[in-house]
């Protein structure tokens, strides 16, 4: 396999646009996901389109058994991993405290466990091989509060300061981590974490495919942040929400996440 990209998350909204970038460039892939019926019928059709390699794994990323997994599937049948990117993730609304705790471990492991042990295991080879790049799908919620979604918010502002965190660690070694921050897309993440009542999440979201190219073109170029938000104009009020009143921030986010 050549120029492989290990996309996890594969067959959603986000991924398939991933998937189909990078298979548009002529490059193989390894595709990660739970649903082995989606994964095989996806591989096929891209093997189909673009004359390229494509693979999948069949692993949840709730398992923490996972990044073991997949680093090591790919370390003895597929070969070194070119672009590594950590799109899985979901959210979920309520309140905390009423919250089923394994609905909000399991979005612990999969939004923040999962994606750091991957890069732990493939950044290492990456950096020895002196190329790489590491897409980390974050969100724009990480820059802001999450009342209605405490965890879900929390676990995409750890995946921004990490990220960040490692671009700067990796600078001159020939390998670049970017984080993608998107804003709302419509895509089944609505769906899975219950929001479609929400004023936040009421009138869908972009299409997924333009905050796709922006991030894996990002990651081409080793850019520290890749920002897709609508209205664009949030793309450059958001990075400023911290020096709003803290209490009246808060107040807004619960009431746009609140159940109508």
């Amino acid at each position: 396999m050549r120029h492989i990209a290990l996309i996890t998350g594969a067959y959603g909204g986000l991924g398939r646009c991933f998937a189909a970038i990078h298979a548009r460039y002529g490059g193989d892939l390894v595709l990660v996901g739970r649903k082995e019926a989606l994964l095989a019928s996806q591989c096929a059709a891209l093997q189909k389109e673009y004359h390229i390699r494509a693979v999948y794994l069949v692993q949840d990323l709730a398992r923490h058994e996972a990044a073991d997994y997949i680093f090591s599937q790919c370390s003895t049948r597929y070969g070194d991993i070119l672009y590594l990117i950590n799109n899985a993730g979901f959210g979920g609304q309520g309140e905390f405290a009423a919250r089923a705790d394994i609905e909000d471990t399991q979005m612990m492991t999969v939004n923040m466990e999962t994606p750091t042990r991957l890069c732990k295991l493939f950044l290492p080879g990456m950096i020895q091989r002196g190329k790489g790049n590491i897409l980390n799908v974050s969100s724009i919620a990480s820059r802001l509060p999450g009342p209605l979604q405490a965890v879900y918010f929390a676990t995409k502002a750890y995946m921004t300061s990490f990220s960040n965190a490692l671009w700067r660690e990796t600078a001159h070694t020939g390998v670049g981590v970017t984080c993608l921050m998107p804003g709302i897309l419509a895509t089944g993440f609505t769906v899975r974490g219950h929001l479609e009542r929400t004023a936040l999440f009421a009138h869908g979201g972009a299409a997924p495919m333009e905050a796709a190219i922006a991030g894996y073109e990002g990651m081409r170029k080793g850019k520290r942040n890749v920002f897709c938000v609508h209205p664009k104009w949030l793309e450059y009020a958001i990075p400023y929400a911290s020096l709003a009143p803290e209490k009246w921030l808060l107040d807004y986010v619960y009431e746009q996440q609140r159940n109508r």
